[in-house]
């Protein structure tokens, strides 16, 4: 497995712009499918992007499309989360995962690994 730790979050106005990374220390990282996602308070944690370590293919939630992109630099061991057009509704804990196939899933089970996250607030 891998080591994950995420930053960039903080309180950012609507329609405003912040780029979250997620670095990892560990296993060969090229060699992980990462992914995003997010969990609001009273929320279950939902995907949000990902991007498969074999093709660089990016799949994104209906919500974020158009908005979020992902990104990795596998000389540095980091993803990262561009998300532009903020909402008040993308207010969350954004928590980044890694698995070792080449699939994306959308469901929190099958990442082996998960970082701490890290807030993200939009204000109105």
């Amino acid at each position: 497995q891998v080591q994950l730790v995420e930053s960039g979050g903080e309180l950012v106005q609507a329609g405003g712009s912040l780029s979250l990374s997620c670095t990892a220390s560990g296993r060969t990282f090229s060699s992980y499918t990462m992914g995003w996602f997010r969990q609001a308070p009273g929320k279950e944690r939902e995907f949000v992007i990902g991007i498969s370590y074999s093709s660089g293919s990016t799949f994104y939630a209906d919500s974020v499309k158009g908005r979020f992109t992902i990104s990795r630099d596998n000389a540095k061991n980091t993803v990262y989360l561009q998300m532009n057009s903020l909402k008040p509704e993308d207010t969350a804990v954004y928590y980044c995962a890694a698995r070792s196939s080449t699939i994306v899933v959308w469901t929190t089970r099958g990442w082996e690994s998960w970082g701490q996250g890290t807030q993200v607030t939009v204000s109105s």
